[in-house]
């Protein structure tokens, strides 16, 4: 038995069902009337047993009737169930469509159960196709549901815009460790680009160790309205409206909080264009930047998407990447620029400072961008690493060849280090704080490479080079003693700076003992060039006669025959040397105070031994003379003295005497 319904929407099916209840209600009626009949004549028949058998017959019909009337009975049961099932859907489209018309800024919770509710109305009435009205109610609820979701994009917009704020650069510096905070003014620059933030090598070796929290971007009390919202949006198949939403909304906001951190957007031909110290300021802030931009404000992000998106996982890597993209890009195209920039030696030491920031981060990029849309920044941010990475290599290369073609004129008359010496062995001892930098900068580009046993050849390179490079500056010398005295010194620099540096352990004992020798072998050739020739003054080859004669005092003689006016040019040739000598080698220059005594008392060694024995042997013959006191003008005692003026690298006016 089927309901009849007219196309009168809720009024005509409920006065349908009112007439259908009052029909029941007169058939409950007269079937209870029917039954009390049925079941009287069963009575007075069952006491005649004798009849039963005739009677029965004449019973059948009506027992069918009363089976056909129980039948209706239940038929009609389940008509009027439906009935008030449909009634109860409608009731519930009635409350749920006076909620939506309200709006849900006053009442969000139930503006949302409302939407639940006329989803469930929908699927019940799309379900029961049989009802007459079923496509006009499905009409009527749809356009209800659309126009409820559009409302609920609108709150979503305006809830969302509401509570994101830039975040201020003090509540940024908060979240970082003690140690990472700038004393004062944060993220302020002065006139030079220069920032109160430090950047020490320390600091980034231990920021991989140390905890950061992301800021709070949206209070935890709102990221669950503004998820459901999220989530009646998307069932409602409005993902691209939503991401729109999202992402007008927070990433200018996440913007505006890198740019009053200090962060600039600054192209290629910008920074090509700065002077070296304000660039090389920027730099370290960049490294900051991206720090505090990856641990703090876009893992700040990805929470805030995570929950507001939670179990939409690849409309969350869409949103995430959508919000993060321009700011990305900014930071990477300043790392990018500079990779790319025109090489220079003092730059390596930056872009160690920049590639040991991104490996640093490597493993959180990795984990915040995930996902298919997140892919081109991930790559973009690896791309960089990979460009930093070989931009410091062929950096390497280029400082390799630098030392050894250097051809600067800087000329250093008294012998003494080099600059380029010193320059050099700062730069390797800069190195070696980058040592596990370097290690990983090496493994790049090679497989499976001992990148200590890397970092060695390379060093021992630049060494070889800057050997090279002085043994040709030593050339401009003219007087060779002074040749030997500047190798050695600068030698010697090199194998000092190496024993007191973490070099020693890479370059190895075998390293520093062999160029110790090199600086004896120099000491040695400068002792002999410069001293072979007043040493002859001393030498008793020359002096004595053939013959040898034993007669004293005769014609100026001593008994060995030695003329006494041969032995007064020997002192005058002595002195005129050793006054020269004393004046030129006084302006000579051995800045290592060991070093210097060192090679005084080597001359001084071979020196006075030789003059205390030519004093002793020919000094009488003069002293006898007149005037012995020009030609014996200097005691062993004056030498000796005066050999501690030398190698002080100053001007030295002898005395006359």
């Amino acid at each position: 038995m089927g309901i009849s319904t007219n196309s009168g929407g809720v009024g005509g099916v409920v006065g349908g069902v009112d007439m259908l209840s009052e029909r029941a209600r007169m058939m409950r009626d007269s079937l209870q009337k029917s039954q009390s009949i049925t079941d009287n004549v069963v009575n007075i028949l069952g006491s005649f047993d004798h009849r039963l058998s005739s009677l029965e017959t004449a019973m059948r019909p009506t027992q069918i009737r009363t089976h056909a009337i129980r039948t209706a009975h239940g038929n009609i049961d389940k008509a009027l169930k439906a009935a008030e099932v449909i009634l109860s859907q409608f009731d519930i489209s009635r409350q749920a469509e006076i909620k939506i018309l309200k709006g849900p800024h006053e009442d969000l919770e139930s503006y949302l159960q409302a939407i639940d509710q006329l989803r469930d109305n929908i699927r019940f009435f799309s379900n029961n196709k049989s009802f007459k009205s079923s496509d006009g109610v499905l009409n009527h609820a749809n356009s209800l549901l659309t126009k409820a979701i559009s409302k609920l994009e609108e709150e979503f917009k305006q809830l969302l815009l509401s509570y994101s704020k830039p975040i201020e650069p003090d509540r940024l510096f908060e979240c970082l460790p003690n140690s990472m905070r700038p004393p004062s003014s944060p993220g302020h620059q002065d006139s030079s680009g220069k920032s109160h933030l430090s950047n020490s090598n320390a600091e980034q070796n231990g920021a991989e160790n140390t905890v950061f929290t992301p800021p709070t971007l949206i209070p935890p009390r709102i990221l669950p309205l503004l998820h459901d919202l999220a989530q009646q949006m998307v069932q409602a198949g409005h993902q691209q409206q939503f991401v729109k939403i999202y992402r007008d909304t927070r990433s200018p906001v996440l913007e505006e909080s890198l740019r009053n951190l200090g962060v600039e957007k600054l192209s290629k031909d910008d920074v090509q264009k700065m002077q070296w110290e304000v660039l090389e300021a920027k730099i370290g802030n960049w490294i900051h930047f991206m720090r505090i931009a990856v641990k703090l404000l876009f893992a700040g992000e990805r929470k805030v998407c995570d929950q507001i998106l939670e179990g939409f996982d690849s409309l969350n890597d869409q949103c995430f990447a959508e919000v993060t993209t321009a700011s990305v890009a900014v930071l990477l195209s300043f790392g990018d620029a500079i990779a790319k920039s025109k090489r220079s030696p003092e730059k390596l030491f930056v872009l160690l400072d920049m590639y040991e920031i991104m490996r640093e981060l490597h493993s959180e990029i990795e984990s915040l961008f995930i996902g298919k849309a997140c892919n081109e920044i991930r790559e973009s941010a690896f791309g960089l690493t990979k460009q930093l990475a070989l931009t410091a290599q062929e950096t390497f290369g280029d400082f390799e060849e630098a030392v050894e073609k250097d051809a600067t004129k800087t000329a250093v008359s008294d012998g003494t280090v080099h600059p380029l010496t010193s320059y050099v062995i700062n730069y390797v001892k800069f190195l070696f704080d980058y040592q596990s930098t370097l290690k990983q900068l090496f493994q790049e580009f090679e497989n499976g490479g001992d990148s200590n046993s890397q970092l060695a050849a390379v060093t021992m390179r630049i060494m070889q080079a800057l050997q090279t490079n002085l043994d040709g500056k030593s050339k401009q010398y003219k007087d060779s003693a002074l040749t030997h005295l500047f190798l050695m010194n600068n030698i010697h620099y090199m194998v000092r700076s190496v024993r007191r540096s973490e070099a020693k352990d890479l370059l190895g004992d075998d390293w520093v003992q062999r160029h110790r020798r090199v600086v004896q072998q120099h000491a040695n050739q400068y002792k002999r060039i410069a001293w072979a020739k007043i040493l002859q003054c001393l030498s008793i080859q020359g002096l004595t006669s053939s013959g040898g004669s034993s007669s004293s005092g005769v014609d100026g003689q001593n008994s060995s025959g030695v003329s006494r006016s041969t032995v007064k040019e020997r002192f005058k040739m002595f002195n005129a040397q050793f006054e020269e000598l004393h004046q030129r080698q006084s302006q000579w220059a051995v800045p290592d105070t060991e070093l210097r005594e060192s090679l005084r008392l080597a001359v001084a060694e071979v020196l006075l031994p030789a003059y205390r024995s030519f004093i002793k042997r020919f000094g009488p013959l003069v002293e006898s003379g007149k005037n012995a006191q020009k030609y014996i003008r200097y005691s062993a005692e004056d030498l000796d003295r005066m050999l501690g003026e030398f190698f002080e690298g100053k001007t030295f006016n002898e005395p006359k005497r």
